[in-house]
């Protein structure tokens, strides 16, 4: 079966107007968890890039996560003159820019390890960068930092930050797809197929594996300012976790590992399941959600993507 352009841009189109509409008639709860499925689904697509395109999995991704909070935290700290409107496109552009320094600086060593050992490089490197946070009174990891409120005046702070994810995530999904359809794309794939193979043809493998590092790095740290920005006080614990470096993973797995809309579906249907279905089990919580996911792994290994093809396949 081939696929209709037109169709899913207009599905798209249709679910991002439901999505911003969704303040004006969700409860407050579901507004809540709104913004925790729109800021999982920038994470596993900025995730992606690295994760499910050139096949480098990383367990580490909450190092940027934490560097992008703290980054614009110090930053927007020493400029508290300015419009609170302001303060977020500066603590964006030195979180976002922060990341992709540490992100560079630590490429050629760390991107030529495959495999396991590059997983638990990058674990080591979260583990590292969250250790240096907490320590260094500089940082101020284990006192914690303000953020200052940016929501307009007259419009709901929730409403305002479940927007802003979701313009985030569309940045995010938008940056995806246009290197997908790129050639830096296809010398992506190759490395995750082969990378010796695209090596020997001609692909530089090393230039395009940093240069996808430091991308899904530079927009992980995006999401990680605007999630400072939504909580107002973060500390070292609450940026640096390492269940959201195994989510990034599973919302890929599930949505579908290589896909575009993968680790969006994923993100939507883990939240969704951990905090609606099973939000009031706080004592069976962590056992119900990990058995749920062996299901859904068992039921569709190559995740919801990798179903819906299967059958249409099948139906075909």
């Amino acid at each position: 079966m081939t696929r209709n352009p037109t169709l899913i841009f207009v599905l798209v189109a249709a679910a991002v107007v439901v999505l911003a509409a969704g303040p004006l008639f969700l409860p407050p709860f579901y507004v809540r968890v709104g913004q925790l499925m729109l800021y999982s689904a920038g994470l596993g697509l900025a995730w992606a890039i690295l994760g499910g395109l050139a096949g480098y999995v990383s367990f580490g991704h909450a190092a940027f996560i934490g560097v992008g909070a703290f980054t614009a935290g110090l930053v927007e700290g020493q400029l508290t003159g300015l419009p609170p409107l302001l303060l977020l496109p500066v603590g964006l552009l030195a979180g976002a820019g922060c990341c992709g320094i540490l992100a560079a600086l630590i490429a050629y060593p760390i991107l030529r390890l495959r495999g396991t050992f590059f997983a638990i490089a990058m674990l080591g490197v979260s583990h590292v960068c969250a250790e240096l946070t907490n320590n260094i009174d500089f940082f101020q990891g284990s006192m914690g930092l303000n953020f200052p409120p940016i929501a307009p005046s007259g419009m709901d702070p929730a409403n305002f930050f479940y927007e802003l994810y979701l313009a985030a995530a569309l940045f995010i999904l938008l940056i995806s797809w246009l290197v997908r359809r790129s050639r830096f794309g296809a010398g992506l794939l190759s490395i995750r197929e082969d990378e010796d193979t695209a090596r020997m043809l001609g692909v530089p493998t090393e230039r395009y594996k940093r240069l996808a590092f430091v991308l899904s790095a530079v927009l992980t740290g995006v999401m990680g300012v605007i999630y400072a920005h939504s909580l107002g006080y973060i500390t070292t614990d609450s940026v640096y976790r390492d269940d959201t470096n195994l989510s990034l993973i599973v919302y890929s797995l599930l949505g579908g590992m290589g896909t575009l809309f993968g680790p969006v579906i994923g993100a939507f249907l883990l939240v969704f399941v951990t905090q609606v279905i099973l939000g009031r089990l706080l004592d069976f919580h962590l056992f119900a959600t990990g058995l749920v996911l062996v299901v859904l792994v068992l039921a569709a290994p190559g995740g919801v993507a990798g179903l819906l093809k299967k059958r249409k396949g099948t139906a075909a």
